[in-house]
């Protein structure tokens, strides 16, 4: 089994709750945008059917988190998919936490990550070896996310704070597309018959992303007298549907999740659960760096310190906090 997948900014507990002070308001926090989507992840079931599902579109909050980096268009839609697949994993928590997709690999893209809390703040980041990927858009110059990552590990996350234990779980990426992945790992590690959608693409209106995920859910869950084979048929309906969905349609902000889901399913018992919000989920801030520098020794300060400064830059928002060594000196 391989290390578990760290991130470089471990989150020290559960976000602050709407009591706190908006981040817009908030003089600690960077200048990011208080986004909110209110509609962004929508909940569905098929009545009297084997499957459940979630349509997510984070719709301008796409725009708001990929437009920060610059990244080339490749990464960036990498990057989308895997905000957009993280935002409808964590809709199925049932506790307060979050959850997490991490990816390692030896490509260009040698580190990619991912995560939403139960309250629905998302953010996400790659690294990027810039050389490398100039060179593999000279051959390729849409390389999928088995080009981009490479060979490695594909982890799933789920932080239940810091009085439960996190469960993680891990697998070798294995597919071409991220979806592949994602499918692999629900067939290896969760044994979930799960089907994962993923669209993101530049606009008229700028980046969108977007994650359509089915799940059969178990025989006996309210089915009533269904059988298998027609629990099978139900399920195979599903997905041949699903096929017919173009990626235009799920990043159309003219077409809303409900119109969208009824061209698919309306005659299959679509039945719409509660929607939930997604926001600019970025939660670094001056106090936590601080907190992490005053770790170092001053000789280590000493060292890091250019131009009379030390910077630190969050790589999720792609802001850069300066620090005078003094205000960070033990």
């Amino acid at each position: 089994m391989p290390d578990p997948i760290t991130d470089p900014f471990p989150d020290p507990g559960p976000a602050p709750r709407p009591e706190a002070i908006p981040d817009f308001l908030n003089a600690d926090r960077p200048p990011v945008p208080n986004l909110v989507v209110p509609t962004a992840v929508q909940p569905f079931h098929l009545a009297g059917r084997p499957v459940r599902g979630r349509l997510i579109r984070l719709g301008p909050l796409a725009d708001a988190l990929l437009s920060r980096h610059g990244y080339a268009p490749p990464v960036a839609r990498l990057v989308g998919q895997a905000m957009a697949l993280t935002a409808g994993l964590a809709a199925a928590l049932k506790y307060r936490g979050s959850f997490s997709l991490q990816a390692k690999g030896d490509s260009v893209v040698p580190m990619l990550l991912a995560d939403c809390t139960d309250d629905g703040q998302l953010r996400g980041q790659a690294r990027v070896d810039h050389p490398a990927l100039a060179t593999l858009m000279e051959v390729d110059h849409d390389p999928p996310a088995a080009g981009l990552l490479g060979r490695g590990y594909l982890a799933f996350t789920c932080d239940q704070g810091p009085d439960m234990e996190r469960y993680q779980g891990i697998v070798a990426m294995d597919g071409i597309h991220l979806a592949d992945m994602t499918q692999s790992y629900f067939r290896t590690s969760e044994q979930l018959q799960a089907h994962v959608r993923l669209a993101c693409a530049r606009t008229e209106a700028g980046w969108r992303a977007s994650a359509l995920i089915l799940e059969r859910v178990a025989g006996d869950g309210g089915l009533g007298e269904t059988s298998a084979e027609e629990q099978d048929d139900a399920w195979s309906t599903a997905l041949a549907l699903v096929g017919t969905l173009k990626d235009a349609e799920m990043l159309d902000d003219a077409l809303s999740a409900p119109r969208l889901l009824h061209l698919l399913f309306h005659a299959e018992g679509l039945e719409l659960d509660l929607p939930r919000a997604l926001s600019y989920g970025c939660r670094c801030s001056r106090a936590r760096l601080s907190g992490v520098l005053a770790g170092f020794s001053d000789a280590d300060l000493t060292e890091m310190t250019q131009d009379g400064a030390i910077t630190m830059t969050c790589e999720f928002c792609n802001y850069d906090f300066r620090f005078a060594p003094a205000e960070v000196r033990r």
